[in-house]
């Protein structure tokens, strides 16, 4: 992990502690334990200011390209669950690939249980979009 732990900005940190805790109850068992295993990172997750924040965390609007460990490269974006949208590769940060990318960095390596199975994923690329700062959480 290039810096040692995620990396949130605070309003967005803000943002994704309310949203995991309301979303909990989650009745998939898979999506439950991505999102445990969320919470437990979140823990010893470094949070500052916007100005602080490097250009190459994933965070909310994030448009992400991954490697998978099979060679497919896949490119979407990290959003709020109300944006989600799989046709256009917008996927919520509640889904286990979601849970498993925001907050880490380009070129940082991940090995995450995801339903299917533990897979590993390097961060190839990360291109920032319009972030939540602007909303009032």
């Amino acid at each position: 992990m290039k810096y040692g732990s995620l990396i949130l900005e605070k309003k967005e940190y803000v943002y994704l502690k309310r949203i995991l805790n309301i979303s909990g109850y989650a009745e998939d068992h898979e999506v439950q334990k991505s999102l445990m295993k969320l919470v437990e990172e979140l823990k010893s997750a470094h949070i500052v200011d916007e100005e602080d924040m490097p250009s190459d965390i994933i965070r909310f609007n994030s448009e992400v390209t991954i490697t998978f460990e099979s060679g497919l490269v896949k490119t979407l974006q990290v959003v709020i669950p109300l944006d989600k949208d799989l046709n256009k590769n917008k996927i919520s940060v509640l889904t286990p690939m979601g849970s498993a990318l925001i907050g880490y960095s380009k070129d940082d390596t991940i090995i995450w249980d995801f339903p299917g199975g533990k897979q590993q994923l390097k961060i190839t690329n990360v291109t920032q979009e319009e972030t939540l700062s602007g909303i009032n959480i």
